[in-house]
């Protein structure tokens, strides 16, 4: 442990030196007053001119419309053009995840330590992009519970993160190491089989700092061996996982590509299901009645296309992702236009972390108006978390808010150019004449 909190040091140290988007804080006791050209509600879709957004400590204090007045003492922030926005949330993402400069089999073989450097280097690169939340759904060795707590201690810069812990999933299955040969004997952390030995692993997640859970209830594109839309958990296996999990109030999330494994990860009470890309008619209105959501990574399939032959993706991977893809995304144009309950989640780690919000036109693309993009990364996601306090600009939320250079809803594509991040009262990054400017306020 001591080594691995050595590469974390190392790694803090190294970003305190050379990233000039690490936050100045201002400290709790400053009034902060943001000025900016409007501001978007994001429950009305209701686009307010001329907004002062007032936050004191980590909580914002009031909004005021058409001017007021602002006390002597307050730290004024101005944000000329800029649209101010709730921070984005996006609830899969895998933070422990190799640089894009290391082969698809390079980065399996990387190193406890080497994670969590990986994870602290992307947990601010998420930040930076304008995701001050993120749920993530699965990582070895507690790697990113352990960045989650530093980020909550102020010791290096990231998101909000819900932190699932090792993935379970069946010997074999989508979740486990089927990469070693069998000599090794190797067996991923979260492997259990049978209801009472899935309840014990997901009391050892919680035990180590889970805040979260997932599982695999079906195979999927990027193991070895495994069928995308086969299912792998039983119902009986599942109800276990959630029955656990919702005892100790967790939120669990099913990786499920088929639609008998979304079905009965559905009838098993799960939170979300994560990709859904075999959806049928009786499927979508099973999670409508049972309220589930959808996380639905439609946009990493084109950079897998594109650069998965590159990174080393196995040949295996590339034709099971090239078969799902439209698929998938036929089932997310089902699904909004049904009214499922829908959340943002992109897979980062699947394509390069920061690159969360090229998502957003894709889910335009394929069903979704501009106002739904936005509400799925908001308001939904702190619904589906089971946080009253975030995903709005609000008075008496927690100061997350973020900025973008133009009206997102006539153009989502400037949710790729966040201007401004703060997380809780903390400003990590500050708007200047360029829209990409990293710099933190002086």
């Amino acid at each position: 442990m001591n080594y691995i909190m050595r590469y974390i040091l190392i790694s803090s140290l190294w970003m305190l030196a050379n990233w000039s988007a690490i936050a100045t804080e201002i400290a709790p006791k400053d009034l902060i007053v943001l000025r900016a050209d409007s501001l978007l509600e994001v429950v009305s879709g209701e686009l307010v001119d001329q907004p002062l957004v007032f936050i004191e400590g980590d909580r914002i204090l009031k909004v005021v419309t058409g001017g007021g007045i602002i006390p002597n003492n307050a730290t004024i922030i101005e944000l000329p053009g800029q649209t101010l926005l709730p921070g984005f949330m996006d609830m899969h993402v895998h933070l422990a995840s190799a640089s894009k400069d290391i082969s698809f089999l390079e980065s399996r073989l990387q190193s406890v330590p080497r994670k969590t450097v990986n994870a602290v280097k992307n947990a601010a690169t998420t930040l930076l992009a304008g995701f001050t939340s993120v749920r993530n759904v699965g990582a070895s060795d507690y790697t990113v519970i352990a960045v989650r707590d530093a980020i909550d201690a102020g010791d290096v810069p990231g998101p909000r993160i819900w932190a699932t812990g090792p993935s379970l999933g069946i010997t074999g299955g989508h979740c486990d190491d089927n990469y070693s040969p069998p000599e090794l004997k190797q067996k991923s952390q979260g492997i259990a089989d049978g209801p009472w030995a899935v309840k014990a692993k997901v009391r050892e997640n919680i035990k180590y700092g889970a805040n979260a859970i997932k599982f695999c209830a079906t195979g999927g594109v990027f193991s070895r061996g495994t069928k995308v839309g086969a299912i792998q958990y039983s119902l009986e296996e599942m109800q276990a996982i959630v029955e656990e999990s919702h005892r100790r109030d967790l939120v669990v999330a099913a990786h499920a590509h088929g639609t008998e494994g979304i079905r009965t990860a559905i009838i098993a009470g799960v939170d979300s299901i994560e990709h859904a890309s075999i959806l049928d008619d009786e499927t979508i209105l099973l999670a409508k009645e049972y309220g589930t959501y959808l996380s639905m990574d439609i946009y990493n399939t084109e950079y897998t296309f594109a650069f998965g032959k590159a990174n080393g993706v196995p040949e295996e991977n590339l034709k099971k992702d090239e078969a799902i893809g439209q698929v998938q995304r036929d089932s997310f144009t089902a699904a909004v236009k049904a009214g499922v309950n829908m959340v943002f989640g992109s897979d980062a780690a699947i394509y390069p972390h920061g690159d969360n919000a090229k998502q957003f036109s894709r889910m335009v693309t394929y069903g979704m108006t501009e106002l739904q993009a936005i509400q799925a990364a908001t308001v939904n996601a702190a619904t589906m978390m089971k946080h009253n306090d975030i995903g709005q600009i609000k008075q008496g939320f927690l100061a997350d808010i973020i900025a973008v250079p133009a009206n997102p809803l006539k153009d989502i594509s400037v949710t790729e150019r966040v201007s401004f991040v703060m997380k809780s009262g903390i400003i990590y990054k500050q708007w200047s004449n360029s829209a990409f400017s990293n710099n933190p306020i002086d």
